[in-house]
């Protein structure tokens, strides 16, 4: 691993990047992509991220600290609630935001996001997915955005994760606004978070992958233990449903579902790891939980 050695701590640059944007705009993508590692659940379907995680990215001796953040959105639910209110608390605390904006849509969610940003926290706006569009219609997009009165970034750039587009500039421009102070964390680390957490949204992005449109945002995972040794992760894991109809699809029929699921959120724990993985899953009706404030607790999602 490289060693990251500073002779002036004067010249480094480190500090907090808030993720920002609509749902499914490609937030967790991008997480990734920069830090190298898949650690943010990323998925097909929108609102998958419920809550922040903190990754970090070692770029020239300096630190990014990315915040990704559950998509901007309004809806009644306690839990839903609960994740505009984490995509809101990452503007505040954050020095620097990324705007994430799908190439493909219109400006509305932009134009919602500076509504939101009421400290005028300075921001970049990173347009997405370009690889989806022709030339032509991106460099029409650029100008729909460049147009606005109320614009306030301080560059656009335009990204591709699937073929590798500007990940240096869009790094090089991070480290640009960034204010000059020590590391906040060891650098020879890339989150924040513990590997209890991260299971949990690896195993969690399966379960959006594998199942229809409704279960999905109506289950969750609880981690209920992990034994940890030099080459094997035990983890014994809850699949949290609604109903129990829901219970049933994610079992599947004769259990072929939820082997199904296990054996391809297994698959990516390893890949994390680099261990072997001895994954146990069980499924739990627990009615109403999304809107159950002791559950959301006990979950993690309201401290």
């Amino acid at each position: 691993m490289e060693k990251f050695i500073i002779a002036d701590e004067e010249d480094v640059k480190s500090g907090f990047v808030g993720v920002i944007g609509e749902p499914n705009a490609g937030k967790s993508t991008l997480i990734n992509w920069l830090v190298g590692e898949k650690i943010a659940m990323t998925s097909r379907k929108a609102n998958a991220t419920r809550k922040r995680l903190t990754a970090i990215v070692m770029y020239k001796d300096n630190q990014i600290i990315l915040i990704d953040t559950p998509g901007i959105h309004e809806k009644e639910k306690l839990l839903n609630k609960y994740m505009l209110n984490e995509a809101l608390k990452a503007l505040s605390d954050s020095d620097l935001i990324l705007y994430i904006a799908d190439a493909r849509k219109d400006t509305k969610g932009y134009q919602k996001f500076l509504e939101l940003n009421k400290k005028n926290i300075s921001h970049l706006l990173v347009l997405t997915k370009i690889d989806m569009l022709e030339r032509e219609k991106i460099d029409k997009k650029i100008e729909e955005y460049e147009a606005l009165e109320n614009k306030s970034f301080l560059e656009l750039i335009p990204i591709s994760s699937t073929n590798n587009v500007n990940r240096e500039k869009l790094l090089d421009t991070i480290i640009k606004y960034l204010p000059n102070h020590p590391y906040y964390y060891d650098p020879e680390i890339i989150s924040t978070e513990n590997i209890k957490d991260i299971y949990k949204e690896l195993i969690r992005e399966v379960l959006f992958d594998k199942l229809n449109d409704e279960i999905p945002y109506e289950s969750d995972i609880i981690i209920e233990k992990i034994i940890e040794n030099e080459t094997i992760d035990k983890v014994y894991a809850m699949i949290v449903v609604q109903k129990d109809t829901q219970k049933s699809m994610v079992i599947g029929k004769k259990g072929k579902k939820i082997k199904e699921i296990g054996m391809a959120a297994r698959k990516l724990l390893e890949l994390f790891s680099g261990k072997k993985i001895y994954l146990e899953l069980y499924v739990k009706t627990i009615p109403n939980w999304t809107k159950n404030r002791k559950m959301l607790e006990e979950i993690g999602y309201i401290e």
